[in-house]
This record gives C-alpha cells, structure tokens and sequence, in this order.
C-alpha cells in the first residue's frame, strides 16, 4: 500500500537489529486517517472471507483492528497481557516471544468473547518472526474458532513469519512489506 510505504519512509527510522520504529503514526502516535486507510483496504482483502471477529494483540495491533472491525462491521477483540480482575478465572493463555522486549509475554483472551461458531480474521501491526500471531491462532482454536487469515501493516519478510504462518494454513496479507533493514536503509518488496 502506497500511503504506508511513503509514510514508513519518512517516518520510519530503523534502529538497527530489524527493529523499525514507527512510533509516529503506529504504535505510540497513532495516525487515525492512515490507519483508516489500511483498515479499508483489509476489509477490501478480507471481506469475502466471511470474518465474525477481528482479534489482535494489545497495544499496537488494537488501532488498525479496530478500524478494521468497524470497516467489516464486526467487533474487535483483543489479547491482554495481565488479567483484569474483571476477566473470568479460566481464560484462554499462551505466552509469546517478543522482539522488541526481548522476553516472552502473557497473551489472554476471555472465553466470553470467542467462541466455536467464530471467523476469526488476526490483525497486526508487525508480521516478523510470526510467533506472536502463532499465540493468536492458538487462542482463537483454542476457544474453538476457525481463523480465516491474517492481516499485518508492515511485514519484514527476511524473518520468515509468512512461511511459518502459510505452513499452518493461514491466508496472509500485508499492507507494507519490507525485504531489508541493513546498513540503515529500509528497502521494500518490489
């Protein structure tokens, strides 16, 4: 998608060790209209595909999933990383790695928001390694859904979670994809 590539470009800032910074319009500041932009055109990707839900992990996934949901005219639910008090003694749980902190996170979903009868559609900022949208999946099936793909804004291809996530089965689309972060440039898939 050209308005994230462009934006990524001027915004983006590698820091090295493929880690992209796009706290500027993504992850810390969020660009409502670009954002609104990207969920129109999952919801163009994946509309055929019949989605009830849209799930995602929080913080970062929540902005372009929400916008997603509205689009698809579902609604959004999303992993937590604690537990309220609020949530139910028996949830559904799995840990991820995650790059940018360096550790494994918790990743938690009520059962009163997934069910069996359920077409999940994974929407994410990042697609990398594919570990935390793998946690994604396992939460849905685990609660019985049937997942029907997975969107990400930026994909950085040369960490291998389209495979992983095509080797499972899954539909993957992504708005950005990205085939370099060496020697401080950000180089896109043609």
């Amino acid at each position: 998608m050209e308005a994230l590539q462009q934006r990524i470009l001027a915004e983006g800032r590698n820091l090295g060790r493929g880690i992209l910074k796009v706290d500027s319009f993504v992850n810390h500041q969020v660009d409502p209209m670009l954002m609104h932009e990207c969920a129109r055109e999952f919801a163009r990707r994946f509309a055929s595909d019949r989605p009830t839900k849209v799930l995602t992990a929080e913080i970062s996934g929540i902005a372009p999933a929400l916008l997603t949901a509205l689009e698809l005219k579902v609604p959004v639910v999303y992993a937590r990383k604690h537990k309220p008090i609020t949530m139910p003694d028996t949830v559904f749980l799995t840990t991820a790695p995650s790059h940018t902190k360096g550790n494994y996170v918790d990743l938690m979903v009520s059962p009163e928001y997934l069910g069996t009868s359920e077409r999940v559609l994974i929407i994410d900022d990042f697609l990398a390694s594919g570990q935390t949208i793998l946690g994604l999946i396992r939460l849905a099936q685990a609660a019985g859904s049937t997942v029907i793909g997975v969107g990400a804004l930026i994909e950085k291809t040369f960490e291998g979670g389209r495979e992983l996530l095509e080797a499972a089965g899954m539909k993957v689309e992504a708005l950005a994809r990205i085939a370099s972060l060496a020697d401080d440039r950000i180089v896109f898939v043609d």
